[in-house]
């Protein structure tokens, strides 16, 4: 009997290969927990590869193809399951942030990449690589882009961030390119597809100083957390992980302007860039 047939990288390959991972391990009879101990991993981790939410390295398709009985498929397949438009740190958390109900993010330092407009993440992808050709640019540009589409559906995710007060400040782009995300982010509170909430300087010290915190929940898989770095990141399913940093993330909502607050900020800071921009 023919084993399955290799996956079309065209269309959504990791959720394929999630789909077949499950088949696969139903029809063995096993359950997410012991394969998961099969792996050296929890059940959840299993879940979250069945979901399309983790990527399937090379070293666990081995040990799938090898228990589950489907020859070299998983081995074959993991590798164009792990193509992204995406640099490689974010890769994997730009693929679970599309699937995600719901993503509730701090952002010290910059606009949140779903938040921005293409000047404003030109001009930070700029900064970040300097030197490298305009093609690229625009590449990761619109790859950028295409993230936000998320929000085009009315509903779906729910998207919760708040941002620091210091990236309001920070003049990325030009006086104009800040006005123009600044306005952004205020038609998408208004719009009611976003709540975004500021943490303003006068809240003095606060939960996390030391960096950036995205939560991500999901329909059929545990939640998971993304920490960030100068081009690292790294996932975290570990439930007293997550359930630590969504804490810090309700402290900092609290010690954050309100929703409407902040829209009148947004607003008035775009105004004062423009005006900077044009006196």
């Amino acid at each position: 009997m023919p084993g399955p047939k290799d996956l079309d990288p065209s269309s959504s390959p990791r959720a394929l290969l999630g789909a077949e991972l499950r088949h696969a391990r139903e029809k063995a009879g096993l359950s997410q927990e012991k394969l998961g101990q099969l792996l050296f991993a929890s059940g959840s981790f299993v879940g979250q590869l069945e979901a399309g939410t983790r990527r399937i390295q090379a070293e666990h398709a081995r040990v799938l193809d090898e228990v589950l009985g489907t020859g070299e498929f998983f081995q074959r397949n993991c590798s164009a399951a792990a193509r992204s438009k995406y640099p490689e740190h974010f890769a994997e958390a730009a693929e679970a942030e599309a699937q995600a109900t719901a993503i509730r993010q701090y952002a010290p330092l910059l606009i949140p990449g779903l938040l921005q407009t293409p000047s404003y993440a030109r001009a930070v992808i700029r900064a970040y690589q300097p030197t490298a050709p305009e093609e690229r640019i625009e590449e990761l540009v619109a790859a950028r882009m295409e993230r936000t589409r998320l929000l085009d559906d009315p509903t779906d995710p729910l998207l919760w961030a708040v941002i620091d007060e210091a990236a309001l400040r920070r003049v990325t782009g030009g006086p104009e390119v800040m006005a123009e995300v600044l306005r952004h982010i205020a038609r998408l509170s208004r719009r009611g597809r976003a709540i975004v909430q500021v943490l303003p300087f006068e809240a003095g010290a606060h939960a996390a100083m030391e960096g950036s915190i995205k939560l991500m929940d999901f329909e059929d898989a545990p939640p998971m957390v993304y920490f960030e770095g100068v081009g690292t990141g790294r996932l975290e399913d570990d439930p007293a992980t997550v359930r630590h940093q969504r804490f810090t993330y309700e402290l900092l909502t609290a010690c954050a302007l309100s929703p409407q607050k902040s829209l009148v900020l947004f607003e008035a800071m775009a105004q004062d860039y423009a005006h900077e921009e044009h006196p």
